[in-house]
């Protein structure tokens, strides 16, 4: 006998199969449980992800535009020059906030569908229910741990795994570090910029930015690596998390048998179904009731009577 989800030979002497888990007898999903489309949302959330990446490499590089403006500042001894290094710090911020807020919802939502998805897998063993998918994200310290264990489940049982992908640990180690290490360095940086003189007016003043912005770079340096090693497994993880639960929901779609009178490809338009010669009466019908019964003629009622 054959699993119907993964076509893998099963033994009778197992409750289910070896390779995807799913029950003996059991169909690749359950009939009557919603299941969701994942192909779609998956894309747009892993390119929101890659472009939220791309957005804050452009950040965590932004000292190095704020040092030369430092040094054209010194050199010109015009602290205006200074205010192009904020304004371009702010334009490049703005655009990562709203890639960053865009990326999340479309991950949470993500995420929640897959969640569903698992309810009409047999074989799956969700630990917990579809509404962790949105809270854990939300919930303050809860989210250290729950998203990572929803998204743990979910490789599992889309990727008919016994142990926990080791990607998963890869991507929720590099998203704390990433969010940790992102908000110290924040935080730093603000302290350190307050101390800065708000009217520099003398070389050694001047300096002083300089020195920050060179400065800024290295501190800038382990939210940066953590990004990027975050991003870019979520992506790899949401790319064959949906590949495998679109291809499961495919394998539980019923496929109709055609019916012989059906036109089949090909068939020219003006004739859609093939002429069925008459031999007979249909069956079950005899020929007394198909011919009309015998009238006997009466009086008047033939010409020449």
């Amino acid at each position: 006998m054959r699993c119907h989800t993964c076509g893998d030979e099963t033994s009778p002497t197992d409750n289910e199969c070896q390779n995807c888990h799913t029950p003996h007898g059991q169909p690749a999903v359950t009939p009557g449980v919603p299941t969701y489309s994942v192909r779609g949302i998956g894309l747009a959330a892993s390119v929101a992800v890659g472009a939220t990446a791309l957005l804050y490499l452009a950040v965590a590089l932004f000292p190095l535009v704020g040092a030369v403006l430092a040094g054209s500042a010194r050199e010109s001894q015009d602290p205006d020059v200074l205010l192009g290094a904020v304004l371009v710090e702010v334009v490049l911020s703005l655009p990562f906030l709203l890639a960053y807020v865009t990326a999340a919802v479309l991950v949470i939502v993500w995420t929640w569908r897959a969640r569903k998805n698992l309810d009409a897998f047999p074989g799956a063993l969700p630990h917990l229910g579809a509404g962790w998918a949105i809270a854990g994200w939300l919930v303050p310290f809860a989210n250290f741990v729950v998203p990572a264990r929803v998204v743990a489940n979910l490789a599992r049982d889309s990727l008919w795994k016994r142990f926990t992908p080791g990607l998963v640990f890869v991507w929720w180690g590099a998203w704390l570090a990433f969010s940790l290490g992102e908000r110290f360095v924040s935080r730093r940086d603000d302290q350190a910029y307050a101390r800065l003189p708000e009217d520099p007016a003398s070389d050694p003043e001047f300096q002083r930015y300089v020195d920050y912005y060179q400065g800024l770079l290295g501190w800038h340096l382990l939210p940066l690596i953590a990004c990027l090693v975050a991003a870019g497994s979520l992506i790899v993880l949401i790319r064959r998390i949906s590949t495998a639960q679109e291809q499961r929901i495919a394998l539980g779609r019923p496929a109709w048998p055609a019916h012989p009178d059906w036109p089949t490809p090909g068939a020219p338009q003006g004739h859609p179904y093939p002429a069925q010669p008459v031999t007979g009466p249909p069956p079950g019908v005899t020929d007394s009731t198909v011919a009309s019964p015998q009238v006997p003629p009466g009086a008047g009622g033939t010409i020449g009577a």
